[in-house]
C-alpha cells in the first residue's frame, strides 16, 4: 500500500506548508460518483420491495452504453422499458457540469470523427446533426463541432510548441525514429487481416482475429517498441502520453494491441479531426437522455438482478422515496462496469472466480480562470500538454467559443493515477480538496507561471474506477470474451466488454445488446452494425 506521503510526492508537502501563510483560498468542490448510494450497495443491505411492476425491458446503468441501447430500442419502435441509473443525471464517465462561463466535461472531452465501422456512433450524430450532409461519399460534419485551430501544443525546453510530439530540441535520430513509427502506423492502418478484415477497426469487435494481430495483446507497449528498436526517450514519451490519455496506464502497463489500436484504427489526413463540445462527450449523454425522457430513472440503485421464471427480476432502491421496488422484466440489458455488474448480477455473485478486469483510478479537475495566461510560444490551443507532466495537461473547455470576450475561461485538467490501482485508488479516496488543488497548480504552473493568481474557482472529481485497463493478454483473453456473453434473459453492455472505455465502443456494446434483445423478443429492427 502506498502512503500518502509517497501517492503525493517528495515536493508536495513542503509546498503545501510554503503555502500555509496567507495564501489567497481558493474556493471549490471534492466531487465524484455518487458515494453514499454506493456504500449502500457494498453493505448490501436493503428492504424487500414495497412496489412490483411489470416493464418488458429494464437498462439497468444510465453511461454511454445503457443510453445507446435504449436509443436503439425506442428507434426500433419499442418504447417499453426503463433506465435506472443511481446518479442524480445519467451520463457515467461522459459526466459533466456547467458554471457561469461554460459547460465542461468531467470525463471523456471529445470524440474523433467516426470511421466506417462505427455505424451507429454516425446514425446518432446524424440525428444530432452533428452529421449535416455528405459529400464524395463521406459524411460532412458541422463545422461549429469540429475542433477549430489550434488543436494541440506542447510545453517544453521553457516555451510551448505546436503539436504533441516533442520536436523542439529533437536530433535528427529522435526525428528519424518518428518518421518510421508513423510509417509503421500507417502501414497498420492499411493492414488486411488473414480473415479479410482490417488489422484495427472502431468499434473493435470489426478487427482482424488473424492470430499474428491478436499475438500484440500478449505484448506490453513497451516490449513491442524494445522489439522494433524505438529508443528515442521522445518517441516513447509521445506514445506513453497516448496510453496515459486513452487507457489510464504506462506503456508497461498496456497491451501493444490497444497501443496500436489507438494510433491505427484512427483517420487519417482530412478524417483525423475531433468533435469537441465544452462539455465533452456530455453532449452525447445529454441528448440521448433527453430522447429517451420519463424512461430513465435517476437515483435508482439496482442491487438485485436475477433469473425468473418469467425472464428476469430486477430489484432497486429508489432514493427519492427511500424504498426499494421490484421490475419484472422478459429482458435486462445490464450496462454497469464489471465490478458493479458482480455485485448485483446474481450469477455473477454467486461465481468465486476473479474478473481479470483492473480499473485505472483518475483525477479529473476544472478551474475557472479570469484573464487566461497564455505563456511563452505557439498560441493557446483547446488541448495544452506539458512534456514529462505529472497530468495530462488542460483541455480548454472554451475553446469553441465565437465570443471576443475570453477575459474568462473554464479549464479542464486530467490526470491518470498510474501505478497499482489498487493502492492508487486506496490514496486517492484518502485525498483532500486542498491537496488535489496543489498537485494541480504546481503541475500547471511549471508552463503557466503564476497561474493561481487568476483561477477563481477549482473542483475536484475523483474517478476511483474511471476506465477498464487493457492490461497485456486482457482484450483477447477469454475472461473478457466471456464477460460479453448473457445469462438467459440477463444481457451485457458497457465499454469494460471491449477491454477500454471511449464512447464508440459504450455505443457500439450498447446497440449490440438492444438488438440481440430485439431479436429474441421477435422484434423488427433494422441493425445498426
Amino acid at each position: 500500500m502506498l502512503t500518502r506521503r509517497e501517492f503525493i510526492g517528495g515536493g508536495l508537502a513542503s509546498a503545501l506548508l510554503a503555502g500555509c501563510g496567507g495564501e489567497r483560498e481558493i474556493p471549490g468542490e471534492l466531487l465524484g460518483p455518487n458515494h453514499a448510494l454506493g456504500h449502500k450497495l457494498r453493505a448490501g443491505v436493503f428492504d424487500a420491495p414495497s412496489k412490483t411492476e411489470r416493464v418488458p425491458i429494464v437498462i439497468v446503468g444510465g453511461g454511454a452504453a445503457g443510453l445507446s441501447a435504449g436509443w436503439k430500442l425506442l428507434r426500433s419502435g419499442l418504447g417499453e422499458f426503463v433506465v435506472l441509473d443511481l446518479e442524480a443525471k445519467a451520463g457515467g464517465n461522459a459526466a459533466w457540469g456547467e458554471n457561469e462561463v461554460s459547460r465542461y466535461p468531467w470525463g471523456a472531452h471529445y470524440l474523433p470523427v467516426p470511421g466506417p465501422h462505427a455505424r451507429a456512433v454516425r446514425e446518432l450524430l446524424r440525428e444530432l446533426k452533428v452529421i449535416t450532409g455528405e459529400k464524395n461519399g463521406k459524411p460532412v460534419y458541422d463545422e461549429d463541432v469540429l475542433c477549430h485551430a489550434p488543436e494541440e501544443r506542447l510545453y517544453i525546453h521553457g516555451r510551448w510548441q505546436d503539436g504533441l510530439y516533442p520536436r523542439l530540441g529533437a536530433s535528427a535520430a529522435d526525428l528519424k525514429e518518428r518518421d518510421r513509427f508513423h510509417a509503421e502506423i500507417a502501414a497498420l492502418r492499411r493492414r488486411v487481416g488473414r480473415d479479410g478484415r482490417p488489422a484495427f477497426a472502431i468499434p473493435m469487435e470489426n478487427s482482424s482475429r488473424d492470430p499474428e494481430l491478436l499475438a500484440l495483446d500478449g505484448l506490453s507497449m513497451a516490449a513491442w517498441l524494445d522489439q522494433k528498436g524505438y529508443r528515442s526517450p521522445g518517441l516513447r514519451w509521445y506514445v506513453e502520453y497516448a496510453c496515459r490519455d486513452d487507457f489510464g496506464g504506462t506503456l508497461k502497463e498496456v497491451s501493444a494491441w490497444a497501443g496500436l489500436q489507438y494510433y491505427a484504427a484512427r483517420g487519417e489526413g482530412e478524417d483525423d479531426q475531433f468533435l469537441v463540445w465544452p462539455e465533452g462527450n456530455g453532449f452525447l449523454a445529454r441528448k440521448l437522455a433527453e430522447s429517451l425522457g420519463p424512461r430513465v430513472r435517476t437515483g435508482a440503485l439496482a442491487f438485485d438482478v436475477a433469473p425468473d421464471k418469467d425472464g428476469v427480476r430486477v430489484d432497486y432502491y429508489d432514493a427519492a422515496s427511500g424504498e426499494s421496488r421490484r421490475i419484472l422484466a422478459r429482458r435486462a440489458i445490464v450496462c454497469a462496469p464489471r465490478f458493479v455488474a458482480r455485485r448485483i448480477v446474481k450469477p455473477l455473485r454467486e461465481d468465486p472466480k476473479p474478473s481479470g478486469f483492473d480499473y485505472a483510478p483518475w483525477l479529473v479537475a476544472n478551474l475557472t480562470v479570469d484573464t487566461p495566461p497564455a505563456g511563452t510560444g505557439a498560441a493557446p490551443a483547446w488541448d495544452n500538454v506539458i512534456y514529462l507532466g505529472e497530468g495530462l495537461g488542460y483541455v480548454d473547455a472554451t475553446h469553441q467559443s465565437f465570443s471576443l470576450d475570453r477575459r474568462r475561461a473554464v479549464w479542464t485538467y486530467y490526470r491518470p493515477l498510474t501505478g497499482d490501482p489498487a493502492a492508487r485508488r486506496a490514496a486517492a479516496y484518502k485525498t483532500t480538496l486542498a491537496e488535489w488543488r496543489e498537485l494541480c497548480l504546481s503541475d500547471l504552473e511549471r508552463s503557466l507561471p503564476g497561474l493561481r493568481e487568476r483561477v477563481t474557482r477549482l473542483d475536484a472529481w475523483v474517478w476511483g474506477h474511471g476506465m477498464v485497463l487493457p492490461k497485456p493478454g486482457f482484450i483477447w483473453g477469454s475472461e473478457r470474451r466471456e464477460a460479453a456473453k448473457p445469462l438467459g434473459a440477463i444481457h451485457f453492455a458497457h465499454s469494460d466488454l471491449s477491454g477500454y472505455s471511449i464512447f464508440e465502443e459504450a455505443n457500439d456494446r450498447g446497440v449490440r445488446a438492444a438488438e440481440a434483445v430485439l431479436a429474441a423478443l421477435g422484434k423488427p429492427f433494422r441493425s445498426s452494425l
